[in-house]
């Protein structure tokens, strides 16, 4: 397995790192990726993170089995207006393979124009734009290949449904006791 993480300046932190942090402790390759010309990508609340690659050295889109995007301001709107994303999107799209957004990410989704009919869910405030969407206000939606989640505070949630849609239930389950999940959820 091996994950593409989409970083743009303005990205939120705790939604990029939480699922790189999360899928490589399940032996998911990942390559953060920066879609500017340096590998150093600020994020939204200052922190800057140095990318394993930028876009332009993608040679090989067949070696990635998905892509995700993490939310923050401006950096959905960054990823967005991208075109080598939206391609990559389309294209990850088209071989089934996973696409997943969370809080304003998904407007990167509509962009790709890839989430027509399918369930979503977002940051709120974004309902507006998925317009050609089944827009649910749950803390994470996944709709085939297509997960989708509402912000910060749901990063754990959306990451092991990445996982478990990935490696399936058994692994999802192992992280949520390897990371004390359980223990959270009954405080």
């Amino acid at each position: 397995m091996n994950i593409i993480v989409f970083l743009a300046d303005g990205f939120e932190e705790v939604e990029a790192l939480t699922v790189v942090d999360y899928l490589r402790r399940k032996d998911i390759l990942v390559d953060t990726v920066s879609i500017t010309d340096d590998t150093k990508v600020k994020g939204a609340h200052n922190i800057t993170v140095i990318a394993d690659k930028k876009i332009a050295a993608i040679d090989d889109l067949a070696s990635y089995d998905g892509v995700v995007i993490p939310g923050g301001m401006p950096g959905a709107t960054n990823l967005r207006d991208d075109e080598r994303v939206i391609d990559i999107i389309k294209e990850l799209n088209n071989r089934d393979k996973l696409v997943a957004a969370i809080c304003a990410g998904p407007i990167v989704l509509e962009r790709a124009g890839i989430i027509k009919g399918k369930r979503v869910t977002s940051y709120p405030g974004f309902e507006d734009v998925f317009k050609n969407s089944i827009y649910i206000e749950k803390p994470v939606v996944r709709d085939g290949n297509i997960i989708t989640s509402r912000g910060p505070a749901l990063a754990v949630d959306f990451a092991i449904e990445i996982i478990t849609y990935l490696l399936g239930e058994d692994k999802g389950t192992e992280l949520k006791k390897d990371i004390l999940y359980y223990e959270l959820k009954e405080a």
